[in-house]
């Protein structure tokens, strides 16, 4: 952790990538950072209160007086993502001293979709947006990139951020969709929580509005419908962006193709994101500690841990996963959002 002895200055904050811009505070128009250096973001499973330290100083500046000392620029990338579809593994894997760094589910960009939601003035939000992008772009060392992972809620935004940094490339990181539907089943009460959260925060953003379901119609849905909608709904973003920025700027990948080609995944990820690494660091990183350990979990964790605890959710839940699965493909259909998506990274 960065430690301090005295207060430092805007500037001083600014200049020091170990300086994470974490909040954007509405009320009072303020950016809020906090020190969360390499190894502290290595630690930190997402960059949230719940994860960090209670201790870390928070270091409070008014929006226009940050603008105002122009932060130094830095190349800023996206990993945006439909969950648990091993986004964390990726971000983690983008970790490379003096190449680049990646950022999981900075809070600042969740702030903005929660005022978003609230009412805010879209031209507010825009440029707040713009100014947080150029806050975390701000690089740890000389010529590093940042790649960002952020929240899934973020999704809405990602056409607006790719099109304020038109030098920004993304990957569209998603679970295929049954298995997806297994993940939340695994999860239980509160994989189906969760989901139902999300599935509100969609209605919010207008997401769900197209599939033209009424209030009885979704009060009539079970938990693993909500979740296929909530995916298709993703889905459907996903698609709009890549249609948008085309294959030169933003990939699709899913996490089965991930899984199973790990080296491909991190050569096509380097070209795409333009990071300076040679065969044998990709194969350093693909051997590491990323793809090996459970991101969120201290224990050892690969391709056939991930598969056994499908295959073991997918045995318990079959029957309704199964069911839920064909309905969703119906709802596709209806909807024209193809279950693939164009442009794939490997």
């Amino acid at each position: 952790m960065h430690k301090t002895i005295k207060t430092p200055s805007l500037h001083q904050i600014l200049a020091n990538g170990d300086y994470l811009a974490h909040r954007y505070d509405e009320k009072n128009d303020a950016f809020r950072f906090i020190p969360v250096d390499r190894e502290l973001h290595r630690a930190s499973t997402f960059l949230t209160d719940k994860i960090f330290p209670e201790n870390l100083p928070v270091f409070a500046y008014d929006r226009r007086d940050v603008i105002a000392a122009k932060p130094p620029k830095g190349n800023i990338h996206f990993i945006f993502h439909s969950a648990y579809c091993c986004s964390t593994m990726l971000a983690r894997a983008a970790d490379i001293e003096g190449v680049s760094m990646g950022f999981k589910e900075p809070v600042i960009l969740n702030d903005l979709v929660g005022w978003k939601r609230r009412g805010a003035n879209p031209r507010d939000v825009a440029e707040r947006l713009d100014q947080s992008m150029a806050l975390l772009a701000r690089p740890f060392a000389d010529g590093e990139s940042v790649i960002v992972k952020p929240s899934n809620i973020v999704n809405p935004l990602a056409l607006a951020m790719l099109a304020m940094r038109p030098d920004a490339r993304a990957i569209l990181l998603y679970a295929p969709l049954k298995t997806f539907l297994g993940s939340i089943a695994k999860k239980g009460l509160w994989g189906r929580m969760w989901v139902r959260e999300l599935f509100i925060g969609q209605m919010k953003d207008q997401m769900i509005a197209p599939f033209g379901m009424n209030t009885d119609d979704m009060l009539m849905l079970t938990d693993l419908q909500v979740a296929a909608i909530g995916w298709l709904a993703q889905h459907a973003v996903f698609s709009a962006v890549l249609a948008k920025f085309g294959p030169e700027r933003v990939r699709s990948l899913d996490s089965a193709s991930l899984l199973a080609n790990k080296l491909g995944t991190m050569t096509e990820m380097s070209r795409l994101f333009e990071l300076d690494i040679n065969e044998a660091k990709i194969q350093q990183i693909v051997d590491g500690p990323a793809f090996n350990k459970h991101s969120k979990l201290d224990m050892q964790f690969d391709e056939v841990s991930r598969r056994e605890e499908h295959t073991n959710a997918a045995s318990l839940h079959a029957d309704e996963i199964e069911k839920v699965y064909e309905w969703a493909k119906i709802m596709s259909g209806k909807m024209k959002i193809s279950p693939e998506l164009n442009s794939p990274l490997i």
